[in-house]
């Protein structure tokens, strides 16, 4: 009978570790150390992706106690070679020549660069690395000095995970049940409850799309809800239990949940892309849509009120509707500090190109809507025509695109109330 793939890399791995004489030792992290150095000293191919099938075994089995005492050794021990760096420096002073440059660059990389590409080689290697760094982010507020290794991370991702790699898929009732329990698993916005309330949000008038990447197939990077409806929605409560309409009646295209899957993608950007390229596939297959809008949260509202404005907080609670509050909170939502929005929705909708459209009182009766928001939520609007204009102008002059409506929000009386207005337009 032929060896299995598994059985095949298992047995390479055992004689690597025997020739290298890495018998097991008393320390899990030692032998893990051990096995990653000798991934950065075979050139042979089976025997490197034999060994950082180990490494793949033995991170996964590492105790969590010393997951950073592994990220430090990794910062010590696997930095850039310091006499090749010196080496090129001195020769690019020199000759200041692109060849001189092209080594500068490639002695300036860090080992562990190289250390994480061979993992990503071995089955189950990408899936290691996401958590590897999902793990690392979790101690790198106590230990600022291990960005260094994120970053490593961050420059490999964003080259693994680029527009050419990601599968844009529909997920519907047909897809495997695998995928629909990580839907499930996912959804951090609005918490589907079990799988009747799922059947209800892939309904014929209701639409979920997702990034996938070809060597994570059945593991979601990002996905994102969507309702086809008449009209703007003004609260998630009837939009979550209204009955399925036909979706040829509808003239808008609500994005109401967009849901990161892979804390260790962090930082690695595929909402605006996958907002775009949604709006593109509706257009195809849904031509009656007119608008495409969010329905979105507002996270950081209760606690900027709690810290900037205390003294307002009898009055959310009490009187929502009130004009003078709805200002407020346009206030906060074009809170610009001269290089990023404080609301990180805000942030990201408004960065994508995105205009501020509409804030809409007692939208969200949920514990986590009134405890985040007071139960506000906010309409973004993607105009296809203004999208770039609207995003270069925040970027290069801080100018936030606002609706009639919420200009006239901003120039309310709770001006008073507020040390800076943002310039909007």
């Amino acid at each position: 009978m032929a060896v299995g793939i598994k059985q095949w890399i298992q047995q390479v791995t055992d004689r690597a570790l025997e020739m290298l004489d890495m018998r097991p030792s008393e320390s899990p992290l030692e032998d893990l150390l051990s096995q990653c150095h000798a991934v950065l000293s075979r050139r042979g191919e089976a025997t490197g992706l034999a060994l950082a099938s180990s490494v793949v075994s033995s991170w996964r089995a590492l105790p969590e106690a010393v997951h950073v005492d592994f990220f430090e050794r990794l910062l010590a021990e696997f930095g850039p070679d310091e006499v090749a760096l010196q080496e090129a420096i001195q020769a690019y002073q020199s000759a200041q020549d692109e060849t001189q440059a092209l080594r500068l660059h490639q002695a300036a990389e860090a080992k562990r660069q190289e250390l994480f590409r061979r993992i990503n080689a071995a089955p189950g290697g990408l899936k290691t690395l996401i958590h590897m760094r999902e793990v690392l982010r979790r101690h790198t507020k106590t230990h600022p000095h291990l960005k260094t290794i994120d970053q490593d991370f961050v420059h490999l991702f964003t080259s693994w995970f680029n527009k050419g790699f990601l599968k844009l898929e529909l997920i519907n009732w047909e897809t495997p049940a695998a995928v629909l329990e990580k839907l499930i698993q996912y959804e951090s916005v609005h918490e589907i409850q079990g799988w009747d309330d799922l059947r209800r949000r892939l309904a014929e008038d209701r639409l979920c799309f997702g990034y996938f990447h070809p060597v994570m197939p059945d593991e979601p990077l990002i996905f994102v809800e969507v309702a086809l409806m008449k009209g703007m929605a003004d609260a998630i409560g009837p939009l979550l239990e209204t009955p399925p309409a036909p979706p040829h009646d509808a003239d808008t295209a609500v994005f109401y949940s967009i849901n990161n899957c892979q804390p260790g993608l962090a930082g690695v950007s595929f909402g605006n892309l996958l907002i775009k390229q949604v709006v593109s596939v509706l257009q195809q297959d849904h031509p009656n849509l007119k608008r495409f809008v969010t329905l979105s949260p507002i996270p950081g509202l209760r606690a900027w009120i709690e810290a900037e404005h205390p003294d307002w907080l009898d009055d959310f609670e009490a009187n929502q509707e009130a004009e003078t509050l709805l200002a407020l909170v346009a206030a906060y939502l074009t809170d610009w500090n001269g290089k990023r929005l404080r609301d990180p929705v805000a942030r990201f909708h408004l960065g994508n190109g995105a205009t501020l459209e509409r804030i809409n009182a007692g939208a969200d009766h949920s514990t986590r809507g009134q405890h985040q928001s007071f139960g506000f939520m906010v309409n973004y609007l993607y105009e296809l025509d203004h999208i770039v204009s609207n995003h270069e102008q925040l970027m290069e002059q801080g100018r936030i695109a606002t609706s009639k409506d919420v200009q006239q929000l901003l120039k309310k009386t709770v001006k008073s109330k507020i040390k800076e207005l943002p310039h909007v337009t």
